[in-house]
């Protein structure tokens, strides 16, 4: 499975939200193809949204 990091972004302050665009290829169980699973996540939930 590959995984990537993409774009951090940061909401207005320091205070604020931190976002990352994150990609992940998953391999289809029916055809064995693969499709991107495209999301943002917070900064701290990065690790999760790879371990799934």
């Amino acid at each position: 499975m590959a995984k990537k990091t993409v774009a951090s972004l940061h909401e207005g302050s320091k205070e604020g939200r931190a976002y990352t665009k994150v990609i992940k290829m998953v391999k289809s169980p029916k055809t064995g193809a693969y499709i991107f699973d495209e999301q943002m996540v917070l900064n701290e939930k990065v690790q999760d949204f790879f371990k799934k």
